[in-house]
C-alpha cells in the first residue's frame, strides 16, 4: 500500500512526467539520424504526455488510457535492434510498469516485442527484467499474453550462455509464483462471496477450467502444462517451448505443491489434476529406476552408465513424492500407499547407498509429522487386505540402521557410511521415534475414544520390534553424549507410551534394553535374561542373517568406577563407564516421571538400580537413604573424581524417585512394593551360607517408600511387613539387622503420623499399625527383639499417651520374654514395663490391667536376672495399690466392658470367656493378681518366693477388703489353699543335697543349704500367712458357706506341716495353730460395732470401741467389704444370733487335729537301737502343750472324761520325749540346778488350767478329779521310774557325747525326772488339799492311791 501511495503522489507523478519526457528526448536524440520514424515518433510523444498533463487531473489513469500510444516510440526503438537504443527504451518501459499505467493492450504489445528481442538474442537478461517486473507490479496479463511471457522465460533458460541460463531459471520459477500468488489473492478477494458450484467431473480440460476465474486459469494452465513438458508431451498452453527437462519441471513441480497445497486442496479442478495428472506421472517415472534396479543387480559390474540420468530425477521425484504425501495424504491415498511402498523399496540392501540414503531422507521428512503417521496406520496397517506400511516403514528405517554395522557379504554392493551419513540416519530414526511417541502424549486423558486408543496400539505393536533392534544398536554404536541422549530419551518415549497403552511386552523390551545398557558389559543378571544378549547379536535383513561389526563403544567410553558385581559368588571387578551412567540417569527419570506406567516392569528397573548401585558402593543410611560406603570385604571400590561428584546427586535422584511413590496411584503402588519385595527376596536368598555383606537396597527403599505414603500405609503395610518380618528372620546379622530397622522405624512413624481420622478414632488402623510389633516377638534372634524392645520404649515415651486400644499389643511384646533371650533383653523389657507401671495405668483401658498383671508376673518367673524378678514382685505390689486407689473408677469401667463382652457372647450363643467368671470384674482384676503371685510363692529361687509370699499376703491383708465376699471363697480354694497344696508338694519332694554357694561369692548359712530348708522356709511363711488371714478375716470367711470345710482343711496343712520332720515348719504349724485359735468369738456387744460399720462409721472409731478379750483382741476391718457389698446392692447382714456363738464344731475340729499331732510325734519309734529315727524336738512339743490353754477355752463346755484321758496320754508322751545329746547343753539346765523345762512347765500349766476349770464349774466337772491325781501321781513316778520312750536307749546326760561336727547320728539323753516329780507332787498335794472333801475324789479312793505311791522319800525330801 505504501509502495502505490508513494508511486501515485503529486510529487512521483510530475517526476514520472519529467523522466518520460527526459526518455522521449534521449531517443530523439539517439535517432535523429539514423531512425527518422523513431525521432518523429519521440516528439509526437513529448507532446502528447503534455497535453495529457494539462487536460487531465488524474493523470496517471490518463497515462494508463493512452499507454498503447505512450509506449508505442519505445517499442519502436526496441525495433532498431540497437543496443544503447533497446536499452533506453527497455528501461523506459520497465518505469511505466512500475507506475502501473500499462494498458492490456500495452501489455500484449510489449511483450510481442520482447519476443522479437529474444528471438534475436538480443538483451536478454534486461528482457527477463522487464517480463518480471511487467508480471510483479500488475495483474493484467493473463491468457496467450502471459503464456507467451513465460514461454519467453522458459526458451531463454535454455540458452547456452550460463549467466542467462540460471536468471532465466529463477524467474522461471518466480514468475510460477506469481502466478499461482495471484490465484491465491484472487481466492482471497473473492472468500466471502457465495461459492460457484463445482465443475463437472471429467476427462476434458475445457469442461474443468470452464468454472475458474482468470488466474485460477492461468495456474491451472500452466500446471497442466508442466505435467504435460515433465511427461515429454507438447504443451497446451506454453505454445513455442522448443525445449524442457525433467529435472527443472520436478523442480517447479514439487515448488508449486510445496507453496500452494491450499490450491489444490480448495478447488476439484486442481486436485483433478494431482489424481490424474502428476500421481500418474510421478509412478511412470519411477519405473524405469526399478527396472534399473533389477538390471543392476544382474549386471551389477557395469552399473554407471543408467546411474547418471537416474540420481537427478529420482532425487527430485522423491521430493515431490514427500510434498504429495505431506501435503494431499487425505487426497491421495491410494497413490500414497503406492509412493510409501517405493519409499521401502529404496531403503532395501540392494539399492545403491546414495539411493539409500535420499529415501531415508524422504521417510525423515514423513516422520515429522505425527499425524502422518497416524493416519498410514488407519489407511493401511489396520485394514484387512492392505499393504503393512507404517510397519514396513519402521522395519526399513531398521534394517538400514542395522546394514550400517554389518559385515558385507557376497553381492553386497553397500559402501562404507561416512560419519555424516550415520548421523543424518540417526536423526531420522530419532524422528520418527519422537513422532512415534509425540502423536499420544496422555493416553490416560482421552482413552474414552476407543477408536484413537486402537490405533495408537497398532502403531506401536507396528513399529517397537524394529525400532528396539535400531536403537539397541545404535546405543551400542554411540560415542556421543549428546546422540546417546537422544537415544535413551526415545527409548524411554517408547517404553512411556507402551506402558501408557498397557502394552506389556514392549514395554518390558524397551525397558530391559535400556537396563542393559546401564550395566556393564557382558553383566550377568537373571532378572534381564529373557531379553537377547546384546554382546553377540545376529539379526535377519532381509532373509538374511548377519553378524555385528563391534558395534559395542566401550572402548572408547570413559571408566568412571570400578566395582564388584552383586552375585552370590566372589567374582572379579566389573567396570562402569560414563554412557552406563548417562543410562542409568535416564532409567530413573524413566522411574520418577513415568512409575505409574511401569507395573510388572518395576522388577526390571528396581533389579538393575540395585546393581548398580551395589558397584557404586552406595549403602544405606538412616530412612533408607543410600550413602557412599566402603566396601566390607574383597576389593575396594574405586571411583574417579567425575562420578564421586556424581554419587550425591544419583543419591538424591534414587530418594526422589522413592519419594515420588506417594504420587503413584494405589495399583503402581502396589506394583512397586511386590518388585521391591521380590529382590529383598533374592537378596536373602544370595546371603544364605555365605558371610558376604548382602544387599540391603531393596529394604532401604521398601523403608523409603513406606516413610512416603503415609497417609495410605493401610494399603501397603500387609504385603511390606509380612516381607520385612521375613527378613527379621534371616540369618545373616546385617540383613535382619536392617529388616528391624525398617519395620521399627515405619511402626514409629505411623504412630506420630497425624493420620485422617486421628488413630484416637481409628482402632483398627492402630492395630493393623502394631501388629508387626507384636510378631517380632517370634523372632528368635535376640537383636532383633532389641530393636523391638528399644521401639517399644520409644513408643512408650512418644505416644504412650494415646495408645488406647493398642496397649495389648503393646503389653503382650513386653511380656514376650523367653528364660534363653539373655540379661540384656529381659532388663530392656523391664524397663517398659517399669515405664508402663509408673506412667501410664492411668490412662490405659482398665480391660488391659489384667495384662499388665500378667506380664508383671511373667517377669517374675524369669531366671535370667535375680533382681528384675524381686523389682517386678514390687510393681505387683504398686498394681495392687493402684487397684486399691482407683478402685470405684476401675470397677465402673469394668463393669461397662464386661456388659458389652456379655452381650456379644450371648449374641454368639457362647459363655463369657473370662478367668474366674462369674465373679465381679474388679474381683476377677484382683484374683488374677492373687493368683500371679501365688505362681511366684512357689519360684524354684528362694528369695523370689519369700518376697512373693510377703507381697501377696501384705496385699490380701490391706486391700482384701474390696472383695465381694463370694470372691473371698475363690481366694481362699483357688489362691490360698491350692498354694499351700504347691508348697507341701515341693517341700515335702525337696532335694536335701547341700548346696555349696548361692551364685558369685555368696555363701548360704547351713540352715538354708539345701532345697529342702529353702522349701521349709517357703512352708512356713506360706502357712503363717493363711492361718493370719483366716484369723484377722474370720468373720467374713464364716459368711461363707464352705467355711468349715475351709477350716478342716486349713487344719488338715497344719497337722501335715507339724507332723513334718523339719523342726522349723513343725514348730511354725504351731504357732500357725496358736494364731488361730486366738480368734475371738463376737460377744453380744460387737453387734453394736457391726451397726456402725453397717453405717460407713469410720474403722479407727470402730477400733476405739473394740474391747480385748484375752488372748489376742480380733482385728475387724470389714467395713470398707461393707460398703462394697451396699454398694453391689447386698445389705449388710449380721450372723443370726447364736449362730455367731456356735463354734463348737470348729473348736472340736482344732482339738481333733492337736490331739492327733500329739498322738502322732509322741508316739515312739518301732525300732530301739536305730539312732536315725526322727524324735520331735523340745521346743516343738512346749509349743504343742501350750496350745492346750488356748483351745481349751473354746472346748471347756464339752470337755469329757474320754478327752481327759487323751489329754493325758499327750501329756504323758510328751515328757517321754528324749533329747539329743546336740542340743541338751541348750534345753537341760547344769546337774546341780533343780528347774525344770519349758516342757515339763507347759505340761503343768495345762493340767493346772484343767483343774482351775473344774474348780470353778460345774459339779459335773468334779469327776475329772481323780484322774488328773492319777496323772500326777504318774508324773511323781518318774523320779524313780524314768518313762521309756520305746525301746530307744537313753543316756544320763552326764555321759552323753557332744558332737560339735556332726560326722555321726548324735546320742540321745533321758531328761533329769526329779525336778518335774517334786513339782508334780507339788501340784498334788495342793490338790488334794483343796479336793479332799470332793465326793469323787474320796469314791475313786484317791487318798489310797496316793498312799500307795512311792512318793513318800521324795516327799521327804520336798518338804
Amino acid at each position: 500500500m505504501s509502495v502505490k501511495m508513494s508511486t501515485s503522489s503529486p510529487e512521483a507523478v510530475k517526476k514520472l512526467l519529467e523522466n518520460m519526457q527526459a526518455d522521449l528526448r534521449s531517443l530523439s536524440m539517439e535517432c535523429k539520424k539514423k531512425f527518422p520514424p523513431v525521432k518523429e515518433a519521440a516528439e509526437s510523444g513529448i507532446v502528447k504526455i503534455k497535453t495529457i498533463a494539462a487536460r487531465n487531473t488524474d493523470i496517471l489513469a490518463a497515462l494508463k488510457e493512452n499507454s498503447s500510444e505512450a509506449v508505442q516510440p519505445f517499442l519502436m526503438g526496441c525495433g532498431t535492434k540497437e543496443p544503447k537504443i533497446t536499452q533506453l527504451c527497455l528501461a523506459a518501459i520497465q518505469r511505466l510498469m512500475s507506475h502501473e499505467v500499462v494498458s492490456e493492450a500495452a501489455a500484449g504489445n510489449i511483450i510481442n516485442m520482447l519476443w522479437q528481442l529474444m528471438e534475436n538474442g538480443l538483451e536478454e537478461l534486461k528482457l527477463l527484467q522487464t517480463v518480471l517486473v511487467l508480471l510483479t507490479t500488475n495483474t493484467i496479463v493473463h491468457d496467450e499474453v502471459l503464456s507467451k511471457a513465460i514461454v519467453l522465460c522458459f526458451r531463454l533458460h535454455f540458452t547456452k550462455d550460463n549467466i542467462t541460463n540460471n536468471t532465466a531459471a529463477a524467474t522461471v520459477r518466480q514468475v510460477v509464483t506469481v502466478v499461482f500468488e495471484r490465484m491465491v489473492a484472487e481466492d482471497q478477494k473473492f472468500k466471502g462471496l457465495t461459492e460457484e458450484p463445482p465443475a463437472v467431473p471429467g476427462n476434458s480440460n475445457r469442461r474443468s477450467v470452464s468454472s475458474l476465474r482468470p488466474s485460477a486459469k492461468d495456474a491451472y494452465m500452466l500446471f497442466q502444462d508442466l505435467c504435460q513438458l515433465v511427461n515429454a508431451d507438447a504443451p497446451y498452453w506454453l505454445v513455442g517451448m522448443t525445449e524442457m527437462t525433467r529435472t527443472f519441471g520436478l523442480e517447479l513441480l514439487e515448488s508449486v505443491l510445496n507453496d500452494f497445497p491450499e490450491v489444490f486442496l480448495q478447488h476439484q479442478e486442481f486436485s483433478f489434476l494431482l489424481k490424474e495428472r502428476v500421481c500418474p506421472l510421478v509412478i511412470k517415472l519411477f519405473s524405469p529406476n526399478i527396472k534399473f534396479r533389477q538390471g543392476s543387480s544382474s549386471s551389477a559390474s557395469s552399473p554407471a552408465p543408467v546411474e547418471k540420468p537416474y540420481f537427478p530425477i529420482c532425487m527430485r521425484l522423491l521430493r515431490v513424492v514427500s510434498v504429495l504425501i505431506k501435503h494431499f495424504y487425505s487426497l491421495l491415498v491410494t497413490e500414497c500407499e503406492i509412493f510409501l511402498s517405493l519409499l521401502v523399496k529404496f531403503l532395501d540392501g540392494e539399492k545403491p547407498q546414495w539411493l539409500r540414503a535420499v529415501a531415508v531422507e524422504s521417510v525423515h521428512r514423513l516422520c515429522v509429522q505425527p499425524h502422518l503417521l497416524q493416519s498410514f496406520c488407519q489407511s493401511y496397517d489396520m485394514k484387512q487386505h492392505s499393504t503393512k506400511v507404517f510397519r514396513d516403514i519402521v522395519n526399513a528405517l531398521g534394517s538400514f540402521i542395522q546394514s550400517l554395522f554389518i559385515l558385507p557379504g557376497a553381492g553386497n554392493t553397500s559402501s562404507t557410511s561416512t560419519p555424516d551419513t550415520v548421523r543424518h540416519q540417526i536423526k531420522c530414526v530419532m524422528t520418527c521415534v519422537c513422532g512415534v511417541a509425540v502423536f499420544c502424549p496422555r493416553v490416560d486423558a482421552v482413552c474414552v475414544f476407543a477408536v484413537a486408543h486402537e490405533v495408537w496400539e497398532e502403531m506401536v505393536n507396528a513399529c517397537w520390534c524394529g525400532l528396539l533392534a535400531a536403537l539397541s544398536l545404535l546405543l551400542d554404536a554411540s560415542t556421543d553424549e549428546t546422540a546417546t541422549e537422544s537415544i535413551l530419551k526415545a527409548e524411554l518415549s517408547v517404553a512411556s507410551l507402551c506402558g501408557r497403552l498397557s502394552l506389556v511386552t514392549p514395554r518390558d523390551a524397551f525397558i530391559t534394553a535400556i537396563c542393559k545398557a546401564s550395566l556393564p558389559p557382558h553383566y550377568a543378571l537373571t532378572v534381564l535374561s529373557n531379553a537377547a544378549n546384546l554382546s553377540n547379536k545376529v539379526y535377519s535383513i532381509q532373509g538374511q542373517s548377519v553378524q555385528m561389526v563391534s558395534p559395542s563403544s566401550e572402548s572408547h567410553q570413559q571408566v568412571i568406577a570400578v566395582g564388584q558385581p552383586l552375585t552370590a559368588q566372589p567374582q572379579g571387578t566389573v567396570v562402569l563407564t560414563a554412557k552406563n551412567i548417562q543410562c542409568m540417569r535416564t532409567l530413573l527419570n524413566l522411574a520418577h516421571c513415568h512409575g505409574a506406567y511401569l507395573g510388572t516392569s518395576w522388577q526390571l528397573v528396581l533389579a538393575t538400580l540395585q546393581h548398580l548401585v551395589w558397584i557404586l558402593g552406595l549403602k544405606p543410611a538412616v530412612g533408607g537413604v543410600l550413602k557412599p560406603g566402603r566396601a566390607v570385604e574383597g576389593p575396594s571400590t574405586v571411583l574417579t573424581t567425575a562420578v564421586m561428584t556424581d554419587l550425591p546427586v544419583i543419591s538424591n535422584i534414587l530418594s526422589r524417585l522413592f519419594e515420588s511413590s506417594q504420587y503413584l496411584d494405589d495399583v503402581s503402588l502396589h506394583h512397586l512394593i511386590n518388585a521391591l519385595c521380590s529382590l529383598s527376596m533374592e537378596a536373602m536368598e544370595m546371603a544364605y551360607g555365605n558371610n558376604k555383606e548382602p544387599s540391603l537396597f531393596a529394604v532401604a527403599k521398601l523403608l523409603e517408600t513406606g516413610l512416603v505414603n503415609m497417609d495410605r500405609i493401610e494399603i501397603l503395610w500387609r504385603p511390606l511387613t509380612a516381607h520385612l518380618l521375613e527378613v527379621c528372620q534371616h540369618p545373616n546379622a546385617r540383613m535382619r539387622e536392617w529388616g528391624a530397622e525398617a519395620i521399627t522405624s515405619l511402626i514409629k512413624a505411623g504412630l506420630s503420623f497425624k493420620h485422617e481420622p486421628p488413630l484416637s478414632q481409628n482402632q483398627r488402623l492402630q492395630l493393623l499399625l502394631l501388629n508387626p510389633l507384636k510378631e517380632l516377638s517370634n523372632v528368635l534372634h535376640t537383636d532383633i527383639r532389641q530393636k523391638q524392645l528399644e521401639c517399644v520404649l520409644q513408643i512408650l515415651q512418644n505416644q504412650g499417651d494415646s495408645l488406647g486400644p493398642g496397649w495389648p499389643l503393646v503389653l503382650g511384646v513386653i511380656g514376650a520374654i523367653r528364660n534363653d533371650q539373655g540379661e540384656s533383653l529381659i532388663r530392656t523389657a523391664f524397663q517398659c514395663l517399669q515405664l508402663v507401671v509408673t506412667d501410664f495405668l492411668p490412662t490405659m483401658p482398665c480391660m488391659c490391667l489384667q495384662i499388665v498383671v500378667d506380664v508383671a508376673g511373667s517377669f517374675g518367673l524369669q531366671n535370667q536376672e535375680l533382681n528384675i524378678s524381686l523389682t517386678s514382685i514390687g510393681l505387683l505390689w504398686n498394681i495392687s495399690d493402684y487397684f486399691f486407689q482407683r478402685g470405684e473408677a476401675i470397677t465402673e469401667e469394668l463393669e461397662r466392658e464386661e456388659a458389652v463382652l456379655l452381650k456379644q457372647a450371648q449374641d454368639k450363643g457362647e459363655p463369657l470367656n473370662r478367668p474366674f467368671h462369674p465373679a465381679p470384674p474388679f474381683d476377677c482384676l484382683w484374683l488374677c493378681l492373687y493368683a500371679k503371685l501365688g505362681e511366684l510363692c512357689v519360684d524354684p529361687r528362694p528369695a523370689v518366693r519369700k518376697s512373693a509370699g510377703q507381697t501377696m499376703f501384705s496385699t490380701i491383708a490391706a486391700h482384701g477388703t474390696l472383695l465381694q465376699p463370694l470372691t473371698w471363697n475363690i481366694v481362699v480354694w483357688k489362691v490360698l489353699f491350692h498354694l499351700l497344696n504347691c508348697v507341701r508338694k515341693s517341700s515335702t519332694t525337696a532335694d536335701k543335697e547341700k548346696i555349696e554357694s548361692g551364685g558369685g561369692n555368696i555363701l548360704i548359712h547351713h540352715s538354708r543349704d539345701t532345697a529342702e530348708k529353702q522349701w521349709a522356709e517357703t512352708w512356713v511363711l506360706t502357712l503363717a500367712g493363711v492361718a493370719r488371714i483366716f484369723n484377722t478375716r474370720r468373720y467374713l470367711l464364716q459368711q461363707l458357706g464352705d467355711f468349715f470345710k475351709a477350716w478342716e482343711v486349713l487344719l488338715d496343712h497344719i497337722q501335715s506341716a507339724a507332723l513334718s520332720k523339719n523342726n522349723e515348719v513343725s514348730l511354725a504349724a504351731l504357732k500357725s495353730f496358736q494364731e488361730i485359735l486366738q480368734l475371738v468369738t463376737p460377744m453380744k456387744d460387737m453387734d453394736k460395732l457391726d451397726v456402725l460399720a453397717a453405717m460407713d462409721v469410720p474403722p479407727v472409731l470402730m477400733e476405739s470401741l473394740q474391747g480385748s478379750g484375752p488372748g489376742r483382741p480380733l482385728v475387724r476391718s470389714d467395713s470398707l467389704a461393707e460398703r462394697l457389698v451396699q454398694r453391689y446392692g447386698a445389705q449388710p447382714s449380721l450372723p443370726p444370733p447364736g449362730e455367731e456363738l456356735d463354734d463348737s464344731a470348729l473348736w472340736w475340729s482344732a482339738w481333733n487335729t492337736w490331739y492327733r499331732i500329739g498322738t502322732e510325734c509322741t508316739r515312739p519309734p518301732s525300732g530301739g537301737k536305730d539312732k536315725l529315727v526322727f524324735v520331735p524336738s523340745q521346743p516343738f512339743l512346749t509349743a504343742l502343750i501350750q496350745i492346750f490353754p488356748a483351745l481349751y477355752q473354746h472346748i471347756a463346755g464339752g470337755f469329757s472324761m474320754e478327752d481327759l484321758k487323751k489329754l493325758g496320754v499327750i501329756l504323758h508322751g510328751a515328757v517321754s520325749v528324749p533329747i539329743s545329746s546336740d542340743s541338751s547343753p541348750f534345753i537341760l539346765p547344769s546337774y546341780t540346778e533343780a528347774v525344770l523345762t519349758s516342757l515339763q512347765e507347759a505340761v503343768l500349766t495345762a493340767l493346772d488350767v484343767l483343774q482351775k476349770a473344774i474348780c470353778v464349774g460345774s459339779e459335773n466337772l468334779q469327776v475329772m478329779y481323780p484322774a488328773i491325781f492319777e496323772q500326777l501321781l504318774l508324773f511323781v513316778e518318774f523320779s524313780c521310774k524314768p518313762p521309756q520312750y520305746g525301746k530307744m536307749e537313753t543316756k544320763h546326760v552326764a555321759n552323753a557325747k557332744y558332737n560339735q561336727v556332726s560326722l555321726c547320728p548324735a546320742e540321745w539323753v533321758a531328761l533329769n525326772y526329779v525336778p518335774f516329780a517334786e513339782r508334780s507332787l507339788e501340784v498334788l498335794v495342793d490338790l488334794y488339799h483343796k479336793t479332799a472333801c470332793h465326793k469323787a475324789v474320796i469314791n475313786e479312793k484317791a487318798l489310797q492311791n496316793i498312799i500307795k505311791t512311792d512318793v513318800w522319800t521324795l516327799y521327804d525330801e520336798t518338804f
